[in-house]
């Protein structure tokens, strides 16, 4: 008797998470992000070709283009729209360097009510610090493995 009343709550949840679980289309959240990275990236190449056209060489029309899109990032995030647009566009608004904006200005703003040093000192990097800390000590692996090589003539 008790297994049957335990199949039945298990049957009677399951039906649950099925209710209450979002559906997500692939091919939508793919083409979303398509369009979303797309629409950044389209900015960000008329930042440059602007630049260009201002007399600023390549690498410097590079520099402000990148300068001007965490700026408009974080002034997004600030503003609450990026939120919903990397709601809308998933990944398309991560991978680009908005995200990597937005990930440190959103704790930031969230945690300012905390106070200077515990709530912005402290949570700033919550999210991107670890990417910051890996990108660092693999570079430093790789470096010192270069350096090895080139020592022993490898390379």
């Amino acid at each position: 008797m008790p297994d049957l009343l335990k199949e039945k709550r298990d049957q009677k949840y399951n039906e649950y998470v099925k209710q209450v679980t979002p559906v997500h289309s692939i091919f939508g959240n793919c083409w979303k992000a398509f369009l979303t990275g797309g629409v950044i990236c389209v900015i960000g190449q008329a930042l440059t070709n602007a630049g260009l056209a201002a007399g600023l060489s390549k690498d410097e029309a590079g520099a402000w283009c990148s300068l001007i899109l965490v700026f408009l990032s974080v002034l997004l995030t600030g503003l609450g729209i990026y939120q919903p647009l990397a709601k809308f566009g998933g990944a398309g608004t991560l991978v680009p360097i908005t995200g990597f904006a937005n990930s440190v200005a959103a704790p930031a703003i969230e945690f300012q009510k905390e106070g200077q040093v515990f709530g912005i000192g402290c949570k700033i990097f919550t999210i991107a610090g670890p990417v910051i800390l890996y990108g660092i000590f693999s570079s430093w692996v790789l470096g010192l493995g270069y350096w090895i090589l080139s020592l022993s003539g490898v390379m």
